[in-house]
């Protein structure tokens, strides 16, 4: 173990000094610690596409280069490659990344790890039935962010015996000592009193390590109730001893002139060593049987029947699964007002109950889409923005993950604007390649859910509390990127494009301005990524102005998205958004009060007619 730790300490030190940056110091505290999980035989990694395989997550990405350097150390890579890190076209980025196949998911955005582990350790225990682990490499400063206990919470209350922590205590952070600096008693209070099974080691010690893996296996076979942090005082830029334990060098390499220096205080090594993997077993999944048969709930709705948007979500979740088997769905524990409840009383084995932390439960669908799952979680719109950062590294994972707010815009009446989505759009059409969908009536939202199932990649469909009339029949379709024109003719002079709760207003307001002989054209944009152009550009050129309406604000919304994809059309387009503070009241009440009700838009297309 002790020439194979001085190897991969080796690759770290000339890797980051060829690449002139990284973080070398943050990657040789750790070395001992993953050398024994990789070459001691405790993980089980050989066999690379094998199901039962054991999953490794860095969440301390910033280490990468001792990520990279444990597969230099196995032979996986050469050392040639290993002088590419951090390169242009590499697939040794300064963060793990999907370009290196041994990554599970991207990393380095910090405090996100932990809640991806637990996804993949759900999937083995509930799903799969598989017997695979799941090591997470933490990092001592990371634990000061709330999602990485939002994940030790949860993982706990699952009994995830098969999910085993890593805590790297180097004591030291990017700008000064961590909260706890080395007082590692103080992170194993905490984190035993959660339900965790913890051992203290010195992280340089090698039979101490292999003692603190060795119990936590152990644990797995008693069937101990509990995950296993194994928490290791480790000295920072260890092995070198001119950095060891020095402030001032988080983030910085080696200078070539000193690399040779300490290259010599590494002592012997032999570049030509290679460790072996322990492979892993040939073994399937087995999957989850949850003895029920499929209850086809909810796949028919009668023209002027109420339903709420939302309700039919829920019912869709239950139609659409013996289709899509690898769903499960997931819910931020307000699963009676986002109806996902309908599907977990349908089926039980395929739901898992988040609770109040929102972050933790985007990180676990990552972790489930990592494993082949296809994740629906759901929550109110407004929630789901307190997880941006976790939705914004599942885009660069080429995951599978299907989103739902529900609640959204002002529509929701008297719960008051902190319980209002009006940023969410916005926030969704930043994603790369991601589907942003809003359905307004119950058949629509049937349909958008399944289009979403179909779909690979990110989606999010919108939802409305308040109870809308069907006004599609079950024969429609609503392919993503399409939109419908519900009103036309060829008087229209004005066209107004509303989605979800405004389209309603907007056909309201047809009725009332027909009767003046004003006719106006009228668009469900139900697809707002991407958009349905021919039918924009169309429009554009028949009728004098385009009026956007939406229950959001302007900045980042629908009219935004519409102005981009016409911004070559000789066409006047107007916004009417949500953009004053708004308060408790009816949703009729709010929605004139923002000017986005039938009224508002009776009034604009006067004003501009005139």
């Amino acid at each position: 173990m002790e020439g194979l730790a001085r190897l991969i300490r080796y690759f770290i030190l000339v890797s980051t000094t060829n690449a002139g940056s990284g973080h070398p110091t943050s990657s040789l505290s750790a070395v001992e610690l993953m050398t024994s999980l990789f070459f001691a035989r405790f993980a089980r990694r050989d066999g690379f596409f094998r199901p039962s395989y054991d999953r490794l997550i860095f969440s301390k990405g910033h280490a990468s280069p001792l990520f990279y350097s444990l597969w230099a150390a196995a032979g996986a890579i050469s050392e040639k490659e290993i002088l590419t890190l951090r390169r242009f076209g590499s697939r040794l980025e300064g963060h793990p990344s999907m370009a290196f196949p041994f990554t599970e998911v991207p990393t380095g955005s910090l405090g996100q790890g932990l809640s991806t582990g637990v996804g993949m350790a759900l999937n083995a225990k509930y799903l799969d039935k598989l017997d695979y682990n799941t090591f997470v490499l933490l990092g001592d400063s990371e634990m000061a962010e709330g999602s990485v206990w939002e994940a030790i919470q949860i993982a706990s209350f699952y009994k995830l015996n098969n999910l085993i922590g890593i805590l790297d205590v180097n004591r030291l952070g990017q700008s000064r000592e961590t909260m706890y600096g080395y007082d590692v008693g103080a992170f194993e209070k905490r984190i035993s009193s959660f339900g965790w099974n913890t051992t203290l080691v010195d992280g340089h010690n090698f039979s101490q390590i292999g003692q603190a893996y060795q119990a936590a296996l152990g644990n797995k076979n008693q069937l101990a109730d509990g995950p296993t942090m194994i928490i290791a005082k480790t000295i920072k830029g260890k092995g070198v001893k001119f950095w060891e334990d020095k402030a001032g060098w988080h983030g910085r390499p080696l200078p070539r002139e000193e690399l040779e220096k300490a290259l010599n205080e590494l002592g012997p090594f032999d570049k030509k060593i290679r460790g072996k993997i322990m492979p892993a077993p040939k073994i399937n999944p087995l999957g989850s049987d949850t003895n029920q048969p499929p209850r086809l709930i909810g796949a028919s709705y009668s023209p002027g029947e109420m339903v709420a948007t939302r309700k039919a979500y829920g019912n869709a979740l239950v139609r659409i699964y013996p289709k899509y088997p690898n769903m499960v769905v997931l819910d931020g524990e307000v699963s009676n007002s986002t109806y996902s409840e309908i599907f977990a009383k349908a089926y039980p084995g395929r739901y898992f109950e988040m609770f109040i932390a929102e972050q933790n439960m985007v990180g676990v669908a990552l972790g489930l889409s990592a494993r082949g799952k296809m994740p629906f979680v759901s929550s109110f719109a407004c929630f789901l923005e307190r997880a941006f950062d976790q939705i914004r590294m599942a885009q660069y994972a080429n995951c599978n993950i299907k989103f739902c707010g529900s609640h959204a815009g002002v529509s929701i009446g008297e719960d008051g604007p902190s319980q209002m989505g009006l940023e969410d759009i916005a926030m969704f059409r930043t994603i790369l390649g991601s589907v942003v969908l809003y359905p307004c009536d119950g058949v629509s939202a049937d349909r958008l859910t399944e289009e979403a199932a179909k779909h690979k990649g990110i989606v999010y469909i919108r939802t409305t509390r308040k109870e809308t009339p069907v006004i599609y029949s079950e024969k429609d379709r609503f392919p993503i990127g399409g939109s419908k024109t519900l009103r036309s003719s060829s008087k229209d002079q004005v066209t107004v494009i509303g989605a979800g709760i405004t389209l309603h207003e907007a056909l309201e307001a047809y009725e009332l301005l027909k009767k003046s002989n004003i006719f106006i054209r009228v668009i469900d944009l139900y697809s707002i990524k991407p958009l349905d152009l021919p039918t924009l550009q169309k429009t554009a050129r028949e009728t004098k102005a385009i009026i956007v309406v939406e229950d959001h604000h302007p900045e980042g919304g629908i009219f935004e998205a519409v102005t981009s994809a016409l911004s070559n059309e000789n066409v006047k387009i107007y916004s009417l958004a949500v953009r004053k503070i708004p308060g408790s009241g009816k949703p009729d009440e709010l929605l004139d009060f923002e000017e986005i009700s039938a009224s508002a838009i009776i009034k604009k297309v006067r004003q501009i007619l005139k």
